[in-house]
């Protein structure tokens, strides 16, 4: 299959169809890598999808491919883009750089004035980040936000996590000053959809 053959585009409520099967798959790439995962169920991730938080990606004839969500910290001062995974199917399509391209603008296009962060073992990640603007950080520059950390309660690594006093771990944190330029565009269907969004949450905020 070409690249060509495969849509990566801001998940929709309708998307919600694939949901067990990225919890499936994200599930058994981590048995496979040997580490924990942060356990999301299926309400969480359908939210994602339904907030526009989330990217997945999809064949011409409707196949999953890979997905991603973003989730945001201390009243949206961070945020982190998670769970990237692709198929096994299709994996050296460089779908993951596609997903990671559009979770990161979708970011900074609704939280521009947010810090990005992310914390990887994993080299083919580090180089993503690295090309989009990403620095290594210590720990330290992180959130603070406990939620954020209790994630990491499911990976095999959280002993040294605890044991270190959350200041560092096997995980390399990096984070991207909110000053770089956008590597792709959102569209103006998405864009809209970001707008009535934030009205709707402007409302139940009043």
């Amino acid at each position: 299959m070409e690249k060509e053959d495969i849509e990566v585009l801001v998940a929709r409520p309708e998307h919600e169809i694939y949901v067990d099967t990225i919890l499936d798959t994200i599930a058994e790439a981590a048995k496979v890598r040997g580490t924990g995962i942060a356990k999301r169920t299926h309400e969480y991730v359908a939210k994602k999808m339904a907030e526009a938080k989330a990217v997945i990606a999809l064949t011409k004839d409707g196949r999953f491919a890979g997905f991603s969500y973003i989730e945001t910290w201390e009243n949206q001062q961070y945020v982190t883009t998670s769970g990237l995974i692709v198929h096994p199917d299709f994996r050296g399509l460089h779908i993951a750089k596609r997903i990671k391209d559009l979770t990161f603008t979708l970011a900074r296009t609704r939280w521009p004035h947010a810090k990005i962060f992310s914390l990887t073992s994993g080299a083919a990640v580090m180089k993503m980040n690295t090309a989009l603007g990403y620095q290594p950080v210590t720990f330290a520059d992180l959130t603070d936000d406990e939620a954020f950390w209790k994630g990491c309660e499911g990976c095999v690594n959280y002993p040294v996590l605890r044991e270190r006093n959350r200041k560092f771990c096997i995980c390399t944190a990096m984070l991207f000053d909110p000053t770089e330029h956008l590597p792709c565009k959102l569209s103006e269907e998405v864009l809209s959809r970001i707008k009535h969004l934030q009205e709707l949450e402007e409302q139940q905020r009043g």
